[in-house]
């Protein structure tokens, strides 16, 4: 999806997977070649306008992965999830950050963290990267310095990999790709829609 935000100074909202798979008893971190920029990176995104930030994680880790929710386990701080009120319960991500990527734009990206069991079961989508490569972290982190992989990629696996112990895996398929159905809030003056 392009940019929605294109002024000068102006934010997108994106998201990210950062999804690791133990082979041989080693964490391989999963990369792909971006078309636009020729360097390895992660999987994700813009959250489009009719999405929540879960369905942009669900649709991106299925285009440019090959994965659907059922094949991964998301990683989070805590074995249970807060649900009612007829509120739709995300995952947590695990890291956020807002970073430059030119022409004073900016993309403010949250950043889940996923463990896959197997390879995916689905090629990638018409369109996008089939140059996928799962790597150890010596070998992102070799590719970083040469300069074919994004750096700041290397960075947040490497922490995610330090950090992995602390985290637990609940199956990615239990967080509700569903937008609420109930109307939490009644406006009392206008409505959402309206201008201040």
């Amino acid at each position: 999806m392009p940019h929605l935000h294109t002024s000068p100074h102006q934010h997108d909202m994106t998201v990210s997977a950062y999804i690791v798979r133990n082979d041989d008893d080693a964490w391989r971190c999963l990369v792909h070649l971006h078309k636009k920029l020729d360097k390895l990176m992660q999987i994700g995104g813009h959250i489009e306008l009719d999405e929540t930030p879960w369905q942009a994680v669900a649709h991106e880790v299925d285009e440019e992965a090959g994965y659907s929710l059922d094949e991964l386990k998301v990683l989070q701080p805590f074995a249970d999830t807060p649900h009612g009120w007829g509120n739709t319960v995300h995952p947590v991500p695990f890291s956020a950050n807002t970073h430059n990527v030119g022409d004073d734009h900016y993309h403010s990206d949250s950043c889940y963290a996923f463990i896959a069991d197997a390879l995916p079961s689905r090629s990638t989508a018409d369109n996008e990267s089939d140059d996928l490569r799962w790597l150890t972290i010596d070998e992102l982190n070799t590719l970083a310095k040469k300069g074919d992989a994004l750096q700041d990629v290397a960075y947040i696996y490497e922490y995610l990999l330090r950090h992995m112990d602390h985290m637990i895996p609940l199956s990615a398929s239990d967080f509700s790709l569903e937008k609420p159905r109930n109307m939490g809030v009644v406006y009392k003056r206008g409505k959402p829609s309206e201008n201040r």
